[in-house]
């Protein structure tokens, strides 16, 4: 198993460690705003367990996907809503 892997995320390729969550990777590639609430209210990881629905993002176009426990993959392409 690789070190390492590539991950795009919204457009730009970043290498992150293998086996870290999405939410991990974000957080590395100092993303702290995942999405925005309906009000506008930027939102982020908040649980890291999947309850709170806060860590939502786009993972290689299926939207809403839960970005504490889904893992990175080589190629991954994660789009935020900043």
């Amino acid at each position: 198993m690789a070190d390492h892997i590539c991950i795009r995320i919204d457009g730009e390729e970043v290498t992150v460690p293998a086996g870290v969550t999405v939410a991990a990777a974000l957080m590395m590639a100092g993303v702290s705003g995942f999405r925005r609430s309906v009000s506008g209210q930027v939102r982020g990881p908040l649980c890291g367990m999947g309850s709170c629905l806060e860590c939502r993002v786009t993972i290689d176009g299926c939207s809403h996907q839960l970005s504490c426990d889904r893992f990175c993959r080589e190629g991954m392409d994660v789009r935020t809503d900043r």
